[in-house]
């Protein structure tokens, strides 16, 4: 027997990655990231790019905060929600269509996504 296999499994550590593949596998909070790659976004905003309602988006971006992939910057009764680990989600990002196109299946979910420096008006961040 190997000596990871003898230690069991850490329950703690298996909650939090489950957590955070959860909050991945959900196919409109991908959009949401989607959305937020190219720059903060009000819930509003996401409500408009989306076509859902706004207690939808309200839900997902409390999964998604509390995960730590979004954060919240308040302004007046506003709040502009943003990627709050854009490279490290870059980096997952790249290594889901690396193991899909290991599998047979080449597929690519956006270009914000994967480059997280596009702005709003595709120029790289210096």
């Amino acid at each position: 027997m190997n000596g990871r296999a003898s230690r069991g499994l850490d329950g703690v550590a298996g909650e939090l990655y489950a957590h955070l593949f959860q909050a991945l596998s959900e196919p409109a909070r991908l959009a949401i990231l989607q959305h937020l790659a190219s720059g903060e976004h009000r819930v509003r905003d996401l409500v408009d790019h989306m076509g859902v309602a706004q207690s939808t988006v309200s839900k997902h971006l409390r999964f998604l905060a509390e995960c730590k992939l979004v954060r919240a910057r308040p302004d007046g009764r506003a709040s502009w929600y943003s990627l709050a680990q854009p490279e490290q989600l870059s980096t997952v990002i790249v290594a889901t269509e690396e193991l899909l196109g290991a599998t047979g299946t080449h597929m690519s979910l956006c270009a914000h996504l994967r480059d997280p420096q596009i702005t709003t008006n595709g120029t790289k961040e210096k």
